[in-house]
């Protein structure tokens, strides 16, 4: 049997700007729950959540974290996420699988810019958010405007539960102001003295516990009718209330940390214990075709796939939640996804890096299995029999592209392998293998997500790679028709090859009009793969050509298209009229007039007004309302053509179309602008004539490459 039953399971996601503290509050919430002896710090690099070697190189929190815990008569499973928007996959992975959140606040720095990007979601979600004011030990705490700034982002339903008494560095006292109570602490943290509120701060005491009734009655039409008879609610009726409102997420309490020096931390835990909602509360997860799933153990058993991590010589490490039912060792479940059935050999709780055998888990629990063959993150596992698919996690389109190359000879396959393993870890990460750029290309979410990518395939796959700027997919196109006669003769003894087209070619546009002057005996429309139209027109009369060459001539024509004049390219809308040609009973043949049409199609074509066409993509800014004008400014020295502006709440919405070939600089320029307060979001969206200079420069550097080669 399982230890906890679903009535006695709580997720908790922390989450919240880098630097908040959210690792070590993890660190004192486990010391109080008596799991830790001693607690660790991210300095020692000895935290339980923060312990892979790029974390403790870098000092910072790069993944999500899975650390179990009991507190009182419940288990609770808190998850640690990074704090940067580079790993927004890891952030919201998290957050699916959690039930409530709590945002960390540093009250040195108040609401930063990874709290406003990572509060978007949780208002995404409806999702239950305590807000936990960190760093009162701080000097510089100022935990009034930290308050402030928070209701000003998130809404007014953010309130006080919690507040300092003496912050700075000689904080140790907390005013609870639900249960009217002071919480005076040891010097080395832990746990507090519960004394009266002193009078010097018995009105402000009191007139947030009003406020906190009021904000509490004003979202509970029973709690309402209730304080409207008393004039009052006492301390149950006001946790019932703070309950059923942060299941609505209607309310956002505060409350008061120093997680350095373990204060605030136990009283965290208890509200956790009492007040946080269960996984069976929360609205039901959805499948994909709208059905709902029961969070009861005595549902058919379904698991869904949040997060897998690869461990050395361990192998592949899958993270879940039960959804319903209870998963048990020696279960049989069938991948809704690829139908393929796995067997669980084994189940275990997460401390971290430690691992601990169970033998089943039961429906809102959060656990993790190894070696799965065919299953990935946001795959569902159900019984046999069942059809359960959990409509999956949404991660955001990458942001930033560069071609990868190893450095070493003989390597490629090792790459090759790492790659796919890297995207298993993080599906926020695209590979590309592009035959038409000839590169291996890396989609990331910014310039932090790329370094640990390259950490990780130098220090885990022992690769040495470069990054490169990405080639750009330029089309080629015409502006004018022009024609020519190519003649192809070639002899050298025995048979020879000649074959000679009369060829035209023009610009192709939708809607224009057949040819005149041509006797239009076939007519082919080519659909391109890379977009645009192929015409092609025989209008050979008299058997100058016999019709058995055309689609040789047509194959070279498309070679050509394949591989443009001008950069390599490939070649779209372009209408080509094959009028006249010669033959020779002997020596014409299928390969001199594939030649004849390619070199007639390239002659034509640079004597045609060539235009070199770049790929534009349309892209949404958000960004505080502040740095619009200056983000208007930078973003037309990109030259993107600005479509227009929306507004939501403290935001401005920038839409915009930008060349893709300024995309790679871009994103470093917009965070460097605006100190990382705006993100944006890209897509492809068409294609746009190259400026005429740039035109020569780009054809230009073409021209040198192939001369390297």
């Amino acid at each position: 049997m399982a230890n906890f039953d679903s009535k006695h399971i709580k997720n908790v996601v922390l989450v919240g700007h880098t630097g908040s503290g959210k690792t070590t509050l993890i660190e004192s919430m486990l010391f109080e729950a008596g799991l830790l002896s001693r607690r660790g710090s991210v300095t020692d690099k000895n935290t339980v959540a923060d312990y892979t070697d790029i974390e403790h190189e870098k000092g910072k929190t790069f993944f999500s974290k899975l650390v179990n815990t009991k507190w009182k008569d419940y288990k609770i499973n808190v998850l640690d996420t990074p704090g940067y928007d580079d790993f927004v996959g890891e952030i919201i992975g998290a957050m699916r699988v959690a039930d409530c959140g709590i945002m960390v606040l540093n009250s040195a720095m108040g609401v930063e810019v990874g709290t406003d990007i990572i509060w978007e979601y949780t208002d995404q979600y409806k999702f239950p958010m305590l807000l936990a004011v960190n760093h009162l030990d701080n000097e510089k705490s100022d935990f009034d405007r930290t308050v402030a700034e928070a209701k000003s982002h998130f809404g007014n339903n953010v309130v006080i539960v919690q507040y300092p008494v003496n912050q700075g560095e000689q904080f140790d006292d907390i005013i609870d102001v639900l249960n009217m109570v002071l919480y005076h602490y040891p010097k080395e943290g832990g746990k507090p003295q519960k004394l009266p509120i002193p009078d010097s701060e018995k009105e402000k005491a009191n007139r947030l516990h009003q406020e906190l009734i009021e904000t509490i009655a004003g979202n509970d039409e029973t709690l309402m009718e209730l304080y409207f008879d008393k004039g009052e609610l006492d301390e149950d009726e006001m946790k019932l209330g703070l309950h059923h409102s942060l299941i609505k997420h209607e309310i956002f309490p505060v409350f008061c940390v120093s997680a350095k020096n373990n204060m605030g931390c136990g009283r965290i835990m208890s509200f956790i214990d009492n007040v946080c909602p269960f996984a069976f509360e929360m609205p039901k997860q959805k499948t994909v075709d709208g059905k709902e799933i029961e969070c009861s153990e005595k549902e058919a058993t379904a698991v869904f796939v949040y997060k897998t991590l690869s461990e050395p010589h361990i192998g592949d490490l899958s993270f879940f939640k039960v959804l319903s039912g209870v998963i048990k060792v020696g279960d049989e479940l069938t991948n809704e996804t690829t139908g393929q059935v796995e067997k669980i050999n084994q189940l275990y709780e997460v401390e971290g890096n430690k691992r601990t055998p169970v033998n089943e888990l039961v429906a809102g629990d959060i656990g993790a299995t190894l070696k799965l063959k065919n299953t990935h993150t946001n795959n569902t596992l159900h019984e046999k029999g069942k059809h359960i698919e959990v409509v999956p996690i949404e991660f955001p389109t990458p942001t930033l592209t560069v071609a990868v190359e190893g450095t070493k000879k003989g390597e490629e396959e090792k790459l090759s392998i790492a790659l796919h393993q890297l995207v298993e870890e993080d599906p926020t990460i695209k590979v590309e293998v592009s035959p038409e750029l000839k590169q291996t290309l890396i989609h990331c979410h910014g310039d932090l997500h790329l370094t640990v990518i390259k950490w990780k395939l130098e220090n885990a796959y022992k690769l040495s790679v470069d990054f490169k700027t990405p080639k750009i997919a330029y089309r080629e196109t015409i502006r004018k028709s022009a024609e020519t006669i190519y003649r192809h003769k070639k002899q050298s003894g025995g048979a020879g090859q000649f074959a000679e087209v009369a060829m035209k070619i023009e610009p192709w546009y939708d809607g224009m009009e057949e040819p005149t002057g041509y006797n239009i005996r076939g007519k082919e429309e080519i659909d391109l793969p890379w977009g645009g139209k192929l015409l092609y027109y025989n209008c050979i009369v008299g058997g100058a050509i016999d019709t058995r060459f055309h689609p040789s001539i047509l194959k070279g024509i498309m070679e050509k298209m394949h591989e443009g004049p001008l950069t390599g390219s490939f070649v779209r809308d372009v209408r080509v009229i094959l009028f006249d040609g010669k033959m020779h009973s002997v020596d014409s043949n299928d390969l001199a007039f594939k030649t004849a049409g390619m070199m007639a199609f390239k002659e034509n074509f640079h004597n045609a007004d060539p235009q070199l066409l770049e790929p534009f993509y349309h892209i949404e800014i958000h960004a505080p309302e502040e740095l619009t004008g200056a983000i208007m400014s930078s973003i037309q020295t990109h030259r993107a053509v600005v479509e227009g502006m929306d507004a939501e709440g403290q935001f401005s919405i920038i839409k915009a179309h930008i060349p893709y070939a300024e995309m790679h600089q871009f994103g470093s320029d917009l965070r460097s602008l605006t100190q990382g307060r705006a993100r944006f979001k890209m897509q492809f969206d068409h294609y746009e004539p190259v400026p005429f200079d740039l035109q020569k420069i780009v054809i230009s550097e073409c021209k040198q490459q192939e001369e390297l080669v």
